[in-house]
């Protein structure tokens, strides 16, 4: 564990995990972000953001200094479907464009509780209809609640026949929001960041009375034969460690290529602090490794 993370792991506890469990205004939540992302997540020299037209909302689309011929990274960012923005999340994609030479694009969707489900996954959808015929291909990809997005959209396009994508890959995923699983309650004084008492209200918000197993809430009860690869990686002292580890188990079961990464006392959505942690770096590295891997087959 490196000195910048012991000094960090206490940091978030008192203060991310904290106003997270105290937060009730969605707005001010996400003004905070918004605001922390600035302050904190410093971006790649030479990365150029331009506005994109993808999907119904737009996004942002992200150019490294250095390109290559490839797959478009099409990012999903997180915040419990109710706060983060591209903006909160495109100096994490930066270094990811940087390290594998592919542009990136962060789609903005809808968000709750103005916006319950379906609105994120038909957003997603659409923004991914409209680049799912790039030269090159698509590999997607996200966080948190835009991990599980990110896999929710997987399964939408193998069930509509759509073009598959190279590969699918997701941080410290939310795959199950009927929150059933173990380490919410094992976990909760481990992790550094989640407040484990707050994920009825968020469920709350973005389901708005839906059932929370719907595949396209909770891709764990979605279908995935026929799948692409797919990678994720997870904290060990995370309340959703087991959204990663029961979905790695559900992949597998149907065939699907799945490589899941277990890391020790780690943050949720740690490589965000691409900035101030050489483990953050370092999973980066190790995931744009397999995103070169894809898109040279």
């Amino acid at each position: 564990m490196s000195l910048r993370l012991q000094l960090l792991r206490p940091y978030l506890r008192l203060t991310e995990k904290r106003h997270l469990a105290r937060a009730q205004d969605p707005a001010a939540l996400r003004r905070s972000f918004e605001t922390k992302a600035k302050l904190f997540f410093r971006t790649i020299r030479g990365t150029r953001y331009s506005e994109a037209q993808t999907g119904p909302f737009g996004g942002i689309e992200v150019t490294p200094e250095e390109t290559r011929p490839g797959p478009l990274i099409l990012y999903f960012h997180g915040g419990g479907y109710v706060f983060g923005s591209p903006a909160t999340h495109r100096a994490m994609l930066a270094r990811l464009a940087a390290l594998t030479g592919l542009g990136a694009m962060l789609p903005r969707y809808r968000l709750a509780p103005e916006h319950p489900f379906p609105a994120a996954p038909e957003d997603a959808l659409a923004a991914y209809c409209a680049v799912m015929d790039r030269p090159g291909g698509v590999i997607i990809g996200g966080d948190s609640a835009g991990g599980g997005l990110a896999l929710s959209l997987l399964a939408q396009i193998i069930a509509q026949g759509l073009p598959l994508p190279l590969g699918c890959f997701a941080f410290s995923p939310l795959t199950d929001v009927t929150f059933s699983s173990n380490s919410i309650r094992d976990n909760a004084k481990s992790d550094t960041i989640l407040p484990a008492e707050r994920v009825g209200d968020m469920a709350q918000m973005y389901l708005a009375g839906h059932p929370a197993d719907d595949p396209r809430a909770s891709p764990l009860f979605a279908s995935f034969y026929g799948a692409p690869p797919v990678w994720l990686t997870v904290g060990d002292t995370e309340i959703l460690l087991d959204d990663s580890r029961r979905m790695t188990e559900h992949l597998m079961t149907q065939g699907v290529d799945v490589t899941c990464i277990v890391e020790h006392d780690l943050p949720h959505v740690w490589p965000i602090f691409q900035t101030l942690l050489p483990e953050a770096r370092q999973t980066l590295a190790e995931l744009a490794a397999w995103i070169t891997s894809l898109s040279r087959l």
